[in-house]
């Protein structure tokens, strides 16, 4: 589901604060930036409440937010539904015992880390990232979840790029996002 469908009238503000970049990380991508929707305090508000208008009363106790940008939504959205954050990093960043999952991403391949414990079996888990597009992410993200015995509710972007499937990897699992890009 997206909220665009509905038209909701604060989709036009968020879209108009994300910036798209040619080129960036490499050629070929168009890089959708939201650092310039941060710098907006209204479209950043409305972004993170259409999230939490979705997610309260459904009974999440984790929101898993991806590196980097899920750590700047996913944080406001666990605080507003009563849910803990379980951040999932990057190699090497978390200390402690770890469990990872290595996958593919439209330009490369990365591995993500989540501490063994944060999450506990048959917990309702909500994963949180800036974009989708390949999907590559939120499947290795769901996969750290579900290894542990969490039950994956839904994931939450804020940008899909539809044309590259990203939505078709997900196993039939829900996504809410906020903006289109084709």
């Amino acid at each position: 589901m997206s909220a665009y469908k509905d038209e909701d009238p604060r989709i036009h503000g968020i879209r108009t604060k994300i910036r798209v970049v040619p080129n960036f990380p490499q050629p070929g991508i168009m890089f959708q930036d939201i650092t310039t929707l941060l710098l907006d305090p209204k479209a950043f508000k409305d972004t993170i409440d259409l999230f939490v208008e979705r997610f309260k009363g459904k009974n999440i106790s984790v929101v898993a937010g991806i590196e980097a940008r899920g750590f700047i939504f996913g944080p406001p959205i666990a605080l507003a539904i009563g849910a803990k954050f379980v951040p999932l990093r990057k190699p090497r960043k978390l200390p402690g015992e770890v469990i990872s999952e290595k996958y593919t991403l439209e330009y490369g391949s990365d591995c993500l880390e989540m501490h063994v414990g944060a999450v506990k079996p048959h917990e309702r888990a909500l994963v949180v990232d800036d974009l989708i597009a390949t999907g590559g992410t939120l499947c290795a993200a769901m996969n750290l979840l579900e290894r542990v015995g969490a039950e994956v509710i839904e994931c939450a972007c804020v940008i899909e790029l539809p044309d590259l499937k990203g939505r078709e990897r997900l196993n039939g699992k829900p996504l809410f996002v906020l903006v289109e890009y084709h």
